[in-house]
């Protein structure tokens, strides 16, 4: 009988813009996210033209994790983590991004943080970019839309490869890569001008990232062959509304176009479909003549993903209902529930996508981001009630072990997000909590910082000390 194996990585996710603050600290520069002010469910956030006195940016205090590191990772060990997923900030490491040479202090920082980690027996798992890029190159290049961000990147993971070759192994080139044809301004720095092409340009920042990725993956395999470097990607998990062929194939044209990114991270080519997807849209897309090679070439080792919820789709949508989720378009499904924020909670759904996942690539998947955000109220006594957060993991912990178990499919680990509050990505509110860890501040800056565990952080460390047996 098949169980998780005995090395499975339990642990907790989180990003550097999310969590670290100290956002001008030991020479650290602005980032894309520093130049994002707060919002709120159903309100944008704004990004200003530089940091513009009175606004109020989520990301400068964060969770204080730059402070607090030591204090947070003990508590990661007493939940049982065995890793640590997190990001390097670009712009502690380079503040502008096209420095030739380090900022040492950064640098210094991550060896702190890294060798705690390892200290309590933590394996850090390292996003190299998640949505932390220098704003600077923002200014002087126009971000991911120019080739040149290749090199400024590869500069940087020559940097960190170097620095950290004998304390992490465990690496992702970029975080949910396919968010560049999305929401482009977290991960490219990707802003348009007025009857610009939005599609030409995301998608030619797409390919520049994707040979970026390539770069950084066989540097790795020289810096130390040990090195087990993966993608990471934004899984959006949809079904055909109906049985309606029409909404069948809409379905999957919506699934070939999701898995572009991922072709070229496993396969090392784009498929065939992207490229009449390609001439249909009128895109031109530069590719240099060494480019396929480098793709070839730069073939990843695992596959991270981000799973929270599912949606639906229609091959005529108009008088559907949209449904929300993380970062991705879709419609709702009326046979699944719904958290405070509109995400639909689907558990079977990630059997599913680790299924669809392990059949199309044959390649060892990691869970790297999965959670419920939520409303958690601080009791006078110290405590959080958060039986909700709970029964959504224990539900798809219940559904991922299947997956292991039943379907054969192979987990490498599995990391949810957030595992100490952090700022919400999305909206930039603090209320809407992900973690075991309750962090005391409010959407407006407000709080102590001060460290509370809450009633799922009893009941995930359980979990990992039982290897997901007690759910």
């Amino acid at each position: 009988m098949r169980t998780i194996p005995a090395d499975f990585l339990w642990g907790g996710a989180v990003a550097a813009n999310q969590v670290e603050g100290g956002w001008n600290k030991d020479g650290k520069g602005i980032s894309v996210i520093d130049v994002m002010t707060a919002g709120a469910h159903g309100v944008e956030r704004q990004i200003t033209d530089g940091i513009v006195n009175g606004n109020y940016y989520p990301s400068h205090e964060a969770s204080d994790l730059y402070t607090h590191y030591k204090e947070d990772i003990k508590l990661f060990h007493e939940m049982g983590f065995k890793c640590f997923r997190t990001s390097i900030a670009w712009t502690r490491i380079f503040p502008n991004g096209d420095e030739l040479k380090p900022n040492e202090a950064g640098l210094a920082f991550y060896d702190g943080l890294f060798d705690t980690c390892l200290a309590y027996g933590i394996e850090p798992v390292v996003t190299i970019s998640h949505f932390e890029m220098p704003y600077h190159l923002v200014k002087e290049y126009g971000g991911w839309r120019n080739r040149k961000l290749i090199d400024f990147y590869v500069n940087f993971c020559e940097a960190v490869f170097k620095r950290f070759k004998d304390k992490v192994k465990y690496w992702m080139t970029f975080n949910e890569i396919n968010m560049i044809v999305r929401k482009p301004w977290k991960p490219g720095g990707i802003q348009f001008a007025e009857h610009e092409n939005k599609l030409q340009v995301m998608y030619q920042a797409g390919h520049y990232m994707l040979v970026a990725s390539a770069k950084a993956v066989q540097l790795g395999r020289k810096i130390n062959p040990a090195f087990q470097i993966g993608c990471m990607f934004l899984h959006p998990t949809s079904y055909a509304a109906t049985c309606d062929p029409r909404d069948v194939w809409t379905s999957v044209q919506k699934q070939q176009r999701a898995y572009f990114f991922l072709d070229v991270h496993v396969r090392g080519k784009y498929p065939n479909a992207y490229y009449t997807f390609i001439e249909s849209n009128g895109l031109n897309i530069e590719m240099k003549p060494d480019d396929e090679q480098i793709l070839h070439q730069g073939t990843v080792d695992f596959i991270g993903f981000s799973y929270y919820s599912s949606s639906v789709v229609y091959h005529e949508p108009s008088h559907q209902q949209q449904s929300e989720g993380n970062e991705i378009s879709g419609y709702k499904n009326p046979l699944l529930p719904s958290s405070e924020w509109g995400w639909q909670i689907d558990p079977i759904g990630l059997r599913i996508t680790l299924n669809w996942l392990y059949d199309k690539y044959q390649l060892p998947l990691f869970i790297v981001e999965n959670g419920l955000g939520a409303v958690d109220e601080l009791q006078e006594d110290g405590s959080v009630h958060d039986p909700y957060r709970i029964e959504y993991l224990r539900r798809h912990v219940e559904e991922m072990k299947k997956a292991i178990v039943e379907d054969g499919v192979e987990v490498m680990g599995y990391t949810p997000w957030g595992c100490i509050d952090v700022v919400s990505a999305g909206t930039g509110e603090m209320k809407k909590r992900y973690g075991f860890i309750y962090v005391d501040k409010d959407d407006v800056g407000n709080g102590t910082l001060k460290r509370y565990r809450k009633d799922s952080f009893y009941w995930y460390k359980e979990c990992i000390r039982s290897n997901g047996q007690v759910l």
